[in-house]
Parts: C-alpha cells; structure tokens; sequence
C-alpha cells in the first residue's frame, strides 16, 4: 500500500518561512473536524526551521533544519495517548483527534522531536496533520511543498519497498535515528547542520608577494588513515564537510606543484576556519 512521506532537503531550505506561512493561512481561524482544531494566532510553529552558524569567517555558512511532526510508524504519542486519541491512518500519516485529546497535555512530552504543541484555550495538543483533510479532498501534495519556493520539500505517496529505493539512492537520513520512532520525514543534506567542517586558506609566496593559490590539494587524516581530500577554489579556500562534533585531532596535508607541503594539526570539536596557509617555494 502506497504511504505518505517528507523529504526536507536542507541543502535547499532558504528560510523563507513560506512552509510556516501556509500552515499558519490553513489552520489559523479554521477549523477541520476529525482532523484538527483552530491553531493559535501566537505561540504554535507546527513547521519550524531551526538556524545554525558554522564556523568563522570567511569560510561560514549557515543552515536551516525545517521540522515538524515526523509521523512516525513507532510513534511515542501514539503509546502514551488515552482513549485512542492519537490514531495513524493506513497511508502513514499520524492524527491527533481534537475531542480525543481534551485534557491530554502530557502528550506534548512525549513527542521526541518537540513537535506537538499545546493549546492553552482548548485544551488540546496540536502538530501539522500532513493537510490529511486536503489530500483526503483530493489534492496531490501538502500546502508545505507547494508553497517551498526552493522545493526543499518534496511529498511522496508510494509503497514502502519504494520509499527504502529513494533513501538509499538520495542519501536520505532520519533526523535523530537513535529515537527508533521509524519517521515518515526523511532528511537530505542533514550534515549541513548535523555534522561539521574544516575550513581554510591556502596562500602561495610568489618571489615576496602573497596571493590565493587555487588548486592546492589539502589530504585529511584521522587515526592515521586518508579520511579525504579536497581542493582549494580561485580564492584559496577550502572546507572539509561532514565530519563528527569532538571527533579530535586530524592531520592536514597541504601541496601544490612546486612549493613547500605544508602540515598543520586540528583538534576538532566544532567546524573550524583553520586560518591562512602559506606554502613557500620549494629551493633547488
């Protein structure tokens, strides 16, 4: 059976807010029985995109992680929940009833990802309910995707066998798998805000005078083994991604055709902008 899926590609995620903003349009001031209560003017971000900064300048970037209720196949709020309020429908998507739930605020605890909010007024815990009532009215995908202006969201209805193909050819991961809540959102890009980089610039003395140098080769390794090697650009810049937070010391190895190679020591604990290498001219 065909179920629903998310892909957030963090990659693309600008922060544009347009994922927010037409959630807020679509629940705010309306009300959809059996699927979900009026959401709070203030307070709710049933689609949230959290920022992070890496590194220092000049090699810094920033990402953004949009989330949202997961719908998980294993999901906590679905365990924790009293007298069947909390039900996931045979296409995958996890819904929260808004009479059900009266009452049952310790449901926002159980939710790992802190995607379930709690409406004061009513009384009533809240996430994003994957525009079940529009989807089941016929539409194709969700207001999110349609509203991404970069496509950072993707929705798909296909068959689970299906779903594992797509994952494994677009490197997609779980945003914490250590959760073992078996998400229908599944993430792309996640090291851009998970995991971290070395970064740095590569200078070359030419007869006195200093000047970026593109094309040096800098190796990386880590516990004695080549975990990777990269390549400066046109400003002599370059960025080692995707490696562990307090993963410890790697060994840089910077060449470049007649100049000196130049070695150079990170403790890594966070991504890092290691500064200006300078190679100088090899003597013969």
């Amino acid at each position: 059976m065909k179920k629903w899926n998310l892909i957030v590609d963090v990659g693309r995620c600008h922060n544009s807010n347009n994922c927010f903003l037409s959630v807020a349009d679509e629940y705010q001031g309306n009300d959809h029985p059996g699927y979900a209560a009026e959401m709070p003017k203030h307070g709710h971000k049933w689609m949230h995109a959290l920022r992070k900064e890496r590194g220092q300048a000049p090699v810094v970037d920033v990402a953004y992680l949009p989330t949202m209720c997961q719908h998980c196949d294993n999901a906590p709020c679905i365990k924790s929940a009293k007298n069947n309020a909390v039900t996931k429908r045979d296409d995958g998507i996890v819904l929260i009833d808004p009479e059900k739930s009266k009452g049952q605020r310790h449901l926002v605890d159980a939710c790992p990802y802190g995607s379930i909010w709690w409406n004061e007024e009513k009384e009533i815990p809240q996430h994003w309910p994957f525009d079940a009532h529009l989807i089941d009215r016929g539409w194709k995908e969700p207001r999110c995707t349609q509203a991404c202006p970069t496509r950072a969201l993707r929705a798909l209805c296909v068959e689970d066998e299906e779903m594992e193909r797509i994952k494994e050819k677009e490197g997609l991961e779980e945003l914490n798998p250590e959760y073992g809540t078996k998400p229908r959102v599944h993430y792309k890009n996640l090291h851009l805000y998970k995991k971290c980089f070395i970064g740095g610039t590569v200078v070359a003395n030419f007869d006195g005078v200093e000047e970026c140098l593109r094309g040096a080769r800098i190796a990386f390794h880590h516990d004695g083994q080549k975990v990777g090697e990269v390549v400066s650009d046109v400003y002599g810049e370059f960025k080692f991604d995707n490696l562990e937070p307090e993963s410890g010391i790697y060994n840089l190895e910077i060449s470049h055709g007649d100049f000196e190679v130049l070695q150079y020591e990170v403790d890594l604990s966070d991504s890092v902008y290691t500064g200006v290498h300078i190679l100088e001219p090899k003597y013969y």
